[in-house]
């Protein structure tokens, strides 16, 4: 992101956010899953693994990126999400905010205080495998969303029957990829929980296979 961008981010957040590389190439076909059917809501992505969840989330940054809007990818410090695998995917790193947070249990806290500043279109939230969130903080990050016409995005590792993280989760969907013959894979997305039409839609998109992704 450009000076400009940062210095209305850590006044609207403050939050300060560091120098990323430069993006690379711009262009990616794939899965298709579109930011205007999680705007406003709050939408959980899990899985087995952590490849398939975090090649969607790239595709949203992507798309949003690609529509105007200010993304930020909050995560851990031994998170999975790799920068140079997101720009190989065309993400423009100078225009994403990356939170490291050192406990899992901050992640959902600092969602809330990027939200409330009214300044991204899509928050990317890291949970992983052991990563939780409060009904009380699922309630203001809905209303939020709402408010700002903005997509928030939980990562979860965990089992096909495990339950979504609350009765607040608007979409859920069960992640998963699988290599083809061609060396190219095959990323999945299942609704399992959608309030806005009925779940068992499907999705599916191949991709090259960036390093760390699908």
């Amino acid at each position: 992101m450009n000076n400009t961008m940062r210095a209305h981010l850590r006044l609207k957040t403050g939050l300060d956010f560091s120098e990323t590389p430069p993006q690379r190439d711009r262009t990616r076909k794939g899965l298709g899953l579109s930011l205007s059917e999680l705007t406003g809501r709050l939408t959980e992505l899990s899985g087995q693994g952590s490849h398939a969840n975090l090649t969607l989330a790239c595709d949203l940054v992507f798309d949003a990126q690609r529509e105007g809007e200010t993304a930020a990818w909050i995560t851990g410090k031994e998170s999975s999400f790799y920068p140079p695998d997101a720009a190989e995917r065309g993400i423009d790193l100078s225009a994403l905010a990356v939170v490291r947070c050192p406990d899992r249990r901050d992640h959902a806290r600092v969602a809330d205080r990027l939200a409330r500043s009214g300044a991204f279109g899509l928050l990317i939230v890291d949970l992983g495998a052991k990563g939780d969130v409060s009904p009380p903080l699922q309630s203001h990050l809905a209303g939020l969303a709402r408010m700002h016409h903005m997509a928030v995005v939980f990562l979860t590792e965990k089992a096909d029957d495990a339950p979504s993280l609350g009765s607040l989760v608007s979409l859920r969907g069960r992640t998963s990829s699988r290599r083809e013959e061609t060396g190219r894979f095959i990323c999945s997305f299942k609704a399992v929980k959608d309030k806005r039409r009925a779940p068992g839609w499907v999705l599916e998109g191949m991709y090259h296979g960036t390093p760390g992704l699908c």
